[in-house]
Parts: C-alpha cells; structure tokens; sequence
C-alpha cells in the first residue's frame, strides 16, 4: 500500500477551478474519477489523516500512486466528462449500476434504409429508436401485432428480406396486410419510411393524432358509401384504441415523466424507475449498485442519472420534462442545466410532495425494497462463494493480497499441427470476456513449438513482452497519446493507455495478480522460465493438473492440495475449463480453416479477393469452368491474362494445352498441367 503523501502534489499546484480528477494505481490503471466545483478543496481533502477518511476512501487513496486532474469551464461539462470517463476507464472504486436483469426494449432502426420494428437487448446502437423497458418480451410482440395492422412496418430479418427480394414475392405477413411488403416493392423507401416515423410517434404517446385521422377517414369512406373500407378503418382504431389501453393510467394526459425510487444500506443500494409517458406507465427499469465508494443518496442519485440519460444513443425523447428523485441531488442545478442540454427544452429535477405524483413514487419505492431483497436472495451466496474462493486461493498459494485478476493459460493442437493457445482472464472471481486473447503459436522456425512446454514458454514471454513493452510506452500519457502498431499475431493495438481503435482502455499493460496453466510441474516450469527471463517477479504463477486436480507451484516437489469441495479450486477449475473452452474453439476454427482447400488457391495472380469476387459472380467452380476468358475477364478486378491463367488452370486435358498458349501469348504465367493446381473442396 501507498502513503498518500507520497504522491501528494505540492502547495499551489492544484488549481481552484472547476474540474474532473483521477487517482491511478502503480500500474498506471485509473482507479477513481470524480468531479468538483474546485480541485483544490475537493484534493485536499483526500490527502488529511488517513485515519480521519472513510475506510473506502481509505482504502483507494492508500492503492493509488497518483493523481491528474483536467480542468474544464463550468460544473456542467465537469459533470458531462466525469461520467464519460467512468464509463471509458471502469474505475473499480466508483459505484458501478447494474441492471438486475436484461430488459427488453422494442427497437425502430431508423438508420436504415428500410427500418425494421424488432425486440432488442443489451447496448444501445445509434440511428435505433427505442422504446420501453418492458418487463417481458412477449408484452411488446403483442403491442408490435397489434400495431402492424394500422402501421405495417417490416418486422423481418435482413436474411428474409434479401431473399424477399430476390424471389419476388413477400413473406406472410405482407399477403396478410401486416406488412407493406417494401422488399417487393408495394411502397417506396420513403414511403416506408414514413410508416416507421408515425409508428415512433405513437409509441411515444402521440396517439390522438392518429385516431382523429382515422375517424375523419373512416367518416369520408361511409359518406362515398365505400363501407368495406370504413369498416376497415373502424377496426383500424379499435386496434389503437386497444394498444393504448394495455397501459395503466397513473397521471394526467400529458405528464412525461421519470420516478425514480431509492431503496438501500451502508454496502448496497436498489433502484427501480417507472417511464411515464402522456399519463401512462411505458416502462419499468431496476439496477442495483455496490457502494464502493464512500457516497449519500444524493450523490447515487447524481450518478444514477448520469447513467441512465448519459448512455450512448440516448436521444431527446428518452428525457423526459420532469424527473421525480426520492432525493435532490447536491448540484441539482448543474444537473438540470445538463438533462436540458440533453432534451433540448427545460427539464425539471424535484422531490413529488403531494398528490398523485407522491403515491407513484412510493409504489416506485416499495418495488425498489422488494428488488433488493430479491437481489441479496439471489446474490448472497454467489457474492460468498467468490470472495471465499479468492482468499482460499490467496491462503493456499501464501500470496500477499486476493487474486482480483487472474490469467489462465491453456494450448491445443492437433498432433503439433495447427496450435493455438488461450489467454483468459478472471476478474473478482468473474470472467471479463472483453479481455480474452488468442496466440498462433509459431515456434521458432514459424513451423511451430516442438512440444507443450515450448508452446507455453512461448505464449507467456509473447504476452508479458507486450505487458511491458505497453508498460514503458504508456508511463504517464494521456488519452490516445502515442502511436499505432501491431502484435506479432498482427492485431492492431495503441501505444496509449487509451486504445483508439475500440475507445476502451488497453488491459494488457496492467498485469495480473495471479497466472495459471493448464498442466502439471513442465508447464509450470516453461512459464517460470519465461517470466524470469524477461524479469518479472511480481506475478504469482500456479498450475492445475487435470488428473488429480493438483495446484503446482514453481520449485516445489509437490503441489498444493486443496480440498475437492472447497470454493477456491471450484475457482481455479472454473478458469482452467474456460481457457480450455477457448483454446479449443480457437484450433477447431484453425483446422477447418487449414484443412479446406480450392482448386483456386494456386493460380497466378488470383489472391483471396478475386477469387471472392469469381465465385459470387459465378457462383460455383462448375459454372466458372464452363465460363470463356471473356466472360471471367468482366468480373470487377480481373484483367484478361489472369482469366486467361483461370481458364488454363480449370480447363480439361484436351484444352489445356491451347489455354496455357494463349496465356503465355497474352503473358501470363498460366500453370504447366491442370493437374499442378491443388485438388480438395471448395473454401466457404
């Protein structure tokens, strides 16, 4: 652990501004990001007695080495740029929400030229309309049934709708009039994507619009005693009528809305938000948050809404006119300016005190107080178990602190042919699988390692070579500074703690606390050799023999035995199995790869692209054989020597010697027999 004096800056440095500050660890990882209205107080007071802090505050200040701060113009941007850093770095000492489970939404995808109205989960995309949370998949497919016979919006994938297309004819849904069948042509794109535009527009509560020009509609048709369209219509906004009454109505007709409730204790806290929309409850939302940090209500509440309107695609719409918390936040004020800033009019954050507000939010809180009483049901024993494991783990191995990040280590081969290993990695006992990696293992000659133990040596020195090359570069830049290059396996990465090709912090120069291969005393020996010869002393190493579940050691004559029922080696062989898994997904991926072979492969001048480019063009090997020079030579990037040098190689044996002449006439280097192109099936 650190003394916070030792890194603590010197008297006036610290600017009395407005600004967002990070502590990092002695890896250089940020481990707290927070914002203040001045710096130099808010420092300041991270760096009194130690004893006198909190002892979460306690504990971050005495694992960071350092601290940087950025200042920015007003509390508003401070507020903006806090929490697009606590998303970017994932500071383990901030409080972090999570969803208690995956909540469905239904998705408009406006962005695309014929948009498609489908259930969706997990991240937002951009140019994706979304509506909900709802509390179970099936309540937006019947609220998406009902709607496509007033709005036939496409609800196909993009594989059904290309082959729509192709064949000419529409799928069920657009015989049955709940598809206006825009892959046939029935509408144009503009048409359809017009219907897409009214169908957000009544999701998002403008429903009354709709009615008024269906009835207007419907009163023009039975006055040209046109009544089988009439009665069309009349059904039409029944179906409206019907959709729009599957949602409570809780307030006044045109009350937009967010309630929140707040339900919690010292260590852990429960949210729950209701969506009102136009007076109706649209959706329901949960996260629940482990207070890592030393926080009030006010401030979870700060950071709550940070998440739930700061969250790439979040569009105007998502932010409502008002925001009924349980609690004000301390900078209510910086808030509302930024969730204005957001919509794009005023937006009001307050605490409901009376009326039909007041008894939404206390519903709102009991439904928070349930969640986390379901949650610590469910998450005790699992939050048990793992930090039960760590310290049986840390105890078994005589290690100096729990291993938070543990890398596992696995290689498979087919014979010596086509090997591959794994890298996989555990964090608080849970796998983060952002953070997986592959090797090709070449060996020294590039025909790969003699045996499993040279595998192993060859894995760990490539990965740690990266660990402190990444280490060196990195030192103390800043976002994104440095520049590009690749790995040895050509995977692109920066030389930045901020990777720019995926905008996420690189993980590879911090290391891990504990590393593990699969198999016995040589694997282990072969990772100890590599480590020591690159001077790494501080990572833990240990391996798990899978016959008798032996945890090895380096340098010791026998293992470390952990009992079969304990958490710990549960652990261990959780992250084994899983670095198996991924080994062998990698190899069977390699093999299948390697193993397929094409007539193609050895042809002059024909490269991966152009032989793409024949076989959708043509779309087999039998229709390219029957295919004349001239014809091949029109397919984009072939010229008429290289489909002379294709006609020759696919050509017969009467044939062949008249295609090699009039290659070698235009010339090309066309193969000397037909038989010297390589025989094997076709790659996919």
């Amino acid at each position: 652990m650190a003394d916070p004096a030792t890194y603590r800056p010197a008297p006036g440095e610290i600017p009395d501004a407005p600004g967002v500050y990070r502590f990092r660890d002695r890896d250089g990882r940020v481990i707290y990001v927070g914002k203040a209205k001045s710096l130099r107080s808010r420092l300041n007071s991270y760096f009194q007695d130690v004893a006198g802090l909190h002892p979460r505050t306690q504990q971050m200040v005495t694992t960071a080495s350092s601290v940087q701060w950025t200042v920015v113009g007003t509390e508003v941007e401070a507020l903006a740029l806090e929490y697009s850093w606590i998303k970017e770095f994932d500071p383990r000492f901030n409080v972090k929400y999570r969803d208690d489970k995956s909540y469905p939404y239904l998705a408009v995808t406006l962005a695309e030229e014929y948009p498609r109205v489908q259930v969706m989960r997990g991240a937002k995309r951009p140019g994706t309309r979304y509506f909900g949370p709802y509390a179970h998949a099936w309540a937006i497919r019947e609220t998406v049934d009902l709607l496509l016979r007033v709005f036939p919006v496409r609800t196909c994938s993009a594989g059904v709708f290309k082959r729509a297309r192709q064949q000419g004819r529409p799928c069920l849904l657009g015989y049955i009039d709940k598809c206006s069948a825009p892959c046939v042509g029935r509408v144009t794109a503009d048409e359809h994507h017009q219907l897409a535009q009214d169908f957000c527009d009544f999701m998002a509560g403008d429903a009354t619009r709709f009615t008024r020009r269906l009835t207007q509609r419907m009163k023009d048709a039975a006055a040209e005693l046109d009544y089988e369209q009439a009665a069309r219509l009349r059904d039409d906004i029944a179906t409206l009528q019907r959709a729009t009454e599957r949602n409570a109505v809780v307030l006044a007709d045109g009350t937009d809305a967010d309630v929140f409730g707040l339900a919690g204790d010292e260590l852990e806290a429960a949210v729950q938000v209701f969506h009102v929309r136009d007076g109706r409850i649209r959706g329901q939302r949960g996260w629940v948050v482990e207070k890592v940090e030393d926080l009030d209500d006010a401030d979870l509440v700060e950071h709550l809404l940070q998440q739930v309107y700061g969250a790439d695609g979040t569009d105007a719409g998502a932010v409502p006119r008002e925001v009924l918390v349980p609690v004000l936040p301390h900078d209510v004020e910086q808030v509302q300016s930024w969730l204005s800033g957001l919509r794009g009019s005023r937006v009001q954050v307050r605490v409901p005190q009376r009326g039909d507000k007041r008894e939404l939010a206390a519903t709102v809180l009991k439904n928070a107080e349930h969640a986390l009483v379901l949650h610590r049901t469910r998450r005790a024993g699992d939050l048990t178990s793992r930090s039960q494991a760590l310290q049986e783990i840390q105890e078994a191995l005589a290690l100096p602190t729990a291993p938070l990040r543990i890398e596992c280590y696995d290689v498979s081969h087919n014979q010596g042919t086509f090997q591959s290993a794994s890298m996989v990695v555990f964090e608080d006992g849970l796998a983060r699988k952002s953070e997986y990696r592959l090797f090709s293992v070449r060996g020294p000659k590039g025909e790969g390692a003699a045996d499993d133990t040279a595998a192993m040596h060859e894995v760990i020195t490539r990965r740690f070579k990266r660990y402190l090359a990444e280490r060196a570069e990195a030192g103390d830049l800043e976002l994104g500074d440095g520049a590009d290059g690749e790995d040895e396996d050509g995977v692109r990465y920066a030389s930045g703690p901020i990777d720019e090709t995926t905008g996420r912090p690189r993980r590879f120069a911090y290391p891990p606390n504990l590393v593990v291969v699969d198999g016995g005393p040589p694997q282990v020996a072969a990772a100890a050799a590599a480590l020591e010869e690159l001077g790494i002393t501080d990572v833990a190493l240990c391996g798990l023999a899978k016959r008798l579940e032996e945890v090895w050691v380096p340098g010791d004559d026998y293992p470390v035995i952990l009992q079969r029922s304990s958490e710990g080696l549960y652990l261990l062989q959780r992250v084994r199995d899983e670095a198996h898994r991924f080994a062998i997904t990698a190899h069977r991926k390699r093999r299948s790869k390697g193993m397929t072979a094409s007539v193609l492969d050895d042809i002059p001048g024909l490269g991966p692209a152009r032989q793409q480019a024949l076989l959708r063009h043509f779309g087999s090997v039998k229709r390219l054989r029957a295919a004349t020079a001239e014809e091949i030579a029109t397919v984009p990037g072939m010229g008429q020597r290289t489909a002379l040098a294709v006609v020759a190689a696919l050509a017969g044996p009467t044939d062949a010697a008249q295609a090699a002449d009039a290659a070698a006439e235009a010339g090309a280097d066309a193969p000397a027999s037909p038989t010297d192109a390589p025989a094997g099936m076709l790659a996919p």
